[in-house]
């Protein structure tokens, strides 16, 4: 019994031994070596795909339509008619008041005649007149109404789009016709107000597509809106496109403006970095900073199976890549993952 319990006790002794030996290892660690490639600051922004050159076309009053006149493709001139809206009742109208004036008028002529003979008093006249007058007005306003119900051109150009069908009851926010020029296009985007003051004509565009997926496109910034919208805190920005740009009219595209673009950046995987608060690895990382702005970070260089801490001004940060503008250079060995408890000067085994 006694020799067992003392066997016993030497086995614990070595088991505690060999805990605390494997204790005193030094961690292992996986590294990676910071590399150079290109950087690339940009703003975000959503837009779609609309001319140059276009105007919507909606009808100037409620009415059903009757006839459509042309077709998508076809184009069309300046004035030109491109639907009929139903206008029985307010012909109708209009021929009753041309009859009203008519009436008002040959009433007039008479009343005249009669003032000439002295048979009427001149009061007489001037309210014959008056009438006469208001009925004119009356007429000519109906009979100008009836232009309402002819939805016509404001342009020449093509039928881009046409959302006008016979029978349907249409009303003054509704759009039937889109009348424009296929080319030239430009992108339509929203910017938030916090990156609009970092946006200048001239600068390049990078686009992306749903419909051409794995494909970069390209555009211009041409325009900035000078009021932004209260509601939205965003500001519209004109990306030109060139004429040989694959993208059809209504797409919908995700946008990046270029603001600074270096080729040969020092960049780590964004598992090398520790930012400040807590944040270790890709996983853990707070939202990248704003455009503009800088962050400090620490990276945990290896140098003779030892760490240093090595302080680092952070720059653009991607799914892949981190820029380190400052307190690194291409070549050299950092710690992945970084695990807690590191200090300056620690040994490390390094992981196949």
């Amino acid at each position: 019994m006694l020799r067992r319990t003392l066997l016993l006790l030497a086995l614990v002794a070595l088991g505690a031994g060999a805990w605390w030996a494997w204790r005193a290892l030094p961690p292992r660690v996986a590294i990676a070596i910071a590399t150079t490639g290109p950087a690339l600051e940009a703003v975000y922004a959503t837009g779609s795909v609309e001319p140059v050159h276009w105007a919507r076309v909606g009808p100037a009053t409620r009415a059903r339509i009757t006839a459509v006149l042309v077709q998508e493709g076809d184009r069309v001139s300046e004035g030109q008619p491109l639907a009929r809206l139903d206008d029985r009742q307010a012909r109708l109208l209009a021929d009753e008041a041309e009859a009203r004036a008519r009436f008002a008028e040959d009433d007039f002529n008479r009343t005249r005649t009669l003032v000439a003979r002295d048979i009427a008093a001149r009061t007489t006249l001037e309210r014959a007149e008056r009438d006469a007058r208001a009925a004119r007005a009356a007429a000519d306003a109906l009979v100008q109404r009836l232009e309402d119900f002819v939805v016509r051109a404001p342009t020449d150009g093509l039928v881009l789009r046409r959302d006008a069908e016979v029978g349907e009851v249409v009303d003054t926010p509704a759009s039937l016709f889109w009348i424009g020029e296929p080319k030239p296009l430009r992108v339509t985007a929203e910017v938030d107000e916090e990156d609009i003051a970092r946006i200048q004509p001239g600068q390049r565009v990078l686009l992306r597509a749903d419909a051409f997926p794995g494909r970069v496109l390209t555009a211009e910034v041409t325009q900035i809106t000078p009021k932004g919208d209260t509601t939205r805190k965003a500001y519209r920005v004109r990306l030109s496109l060139p004429d040989d740009t694959p993208l059809l009219i209504g797409m919908t595209v995700e946008a990046n403006i270029v603001l600074r673009e270096t080729p040969d950046a020092v960049l780590v995987p964004p598992a090398a970095l520790v930012l400040p608060g807590g944040g270790r690895g890709a996983a853990a990382a707070p939202p990248p900073p704003r455009p503009g702005t800088t962050r400090s970070g620490i990276v945990w260089l290896v140098e003779k199976e030892r760490v240093h801490r090595r302080e680092v001004e952070v720059g653009v940060q991607g799914p892949r890549a981190t820029e380190i503008n400052r307190g690194l250079s291409a070549g050299q060995a950092v710690v992945l993952d970084p695990p807690t408890g590191l200090s300056d000067g620690q040994a490390i085994r390094l992981r196949r």
